[in-house]
């Protein structure tokens, strides 16, 4: 019985129809290869039967990065403990997985894109910027801050939680923390922008993801 994905075929004929998955050794895997890049699978294929594009190595298929907390899930509300009607320095808890393997380093970047045009003519608050996280970070633990960190639009280098006007529509803001994985570490300094941020990562992006929350005041 080969041990390469490009016999799984061959394997359930063998088995009378029982879909057995074989071990793919990432040497000779090259059916496999070529079959996750002509259809761009994000996930797995069912163990139960092959797919209909061909036949895959189930430990070669590529996951996105993922950019995750517990304190929030994705579009929903972040608690007020990490805002303006609590400790409005503490940020939230984060878990980053699945990341490039030839990433160098990660940067970090929360802003509110729906601020009223009243009070910023350009829209958006810039809440919290870092740069230069290591590598193999996994974790950014509550209230503690990784990496280098810019400036926001609060002239700080430092997390500043959500604090929606209630006088404003809408009274309940978007507050999106958007993940980048670089294939290098930024020559910038503490204090920089989020422009020359951005700036500095062109070409360099590998990767990149986003968690949104959203805060309304009681």
């Amino acid at each position: 019985m080969s041990k390469y994905c490009e016999c799984r075929r061959r394997i359930k004929l063998r088995r009378r129809g029982k879909w057995i998955t074989p071990q793919c050794d990432h040497t000779q895997c090259r059916q496999c290869r070529r079959s996750y890049r002509d259809s761009l699978l994000v996930s797995p294929p069912p163990r139960e039967a092959p797919t209909s594009r061909g036949f895959f190595c189930l430990d070669d298929i590529i996951m996105p990065m993922q950019l995750t907390s517990s304190a929030f899930n994705h579009n929903m509300s972040i608690p007020s403990k990490y805002t303006c009607d609590g400790d409005r320095t503490k940020n939230p808890p984060f878990s980053i997985s699945d990341v490039p393997e030839e990433m160098k380093s990660l940067a970090l970047i929360m802003n509110d894109p729906d601020v009223p045009k009243q009070i910023r003519t350009d829209g958006v608050f810039d809440h919290w910027i870092l740069f230069n996280i290591p590598a193999e970070t996994t974790e950014i633990l509550e209230g503690v801050s990784v990496g280098t960190p810019g400036v926001n639009s609060s002239g700080k280098n430092l997390y500043t939680g959500p604090c929606p006007p209630p006088q404003y529509e809408p009274s309940e803001h978007r507050y999106i923390f958007k993940l980048y994985a670089l294939d290098t570490m930024l020559n910038l300094q503490a204090g920089t922008t989020k422009k020359e941020v951005l700036d500095s990562m062109k070409g360099h992006v590998l990767a990149e993801t986003e968690l949104i929350g959203r805060y309304k005041r009681k």
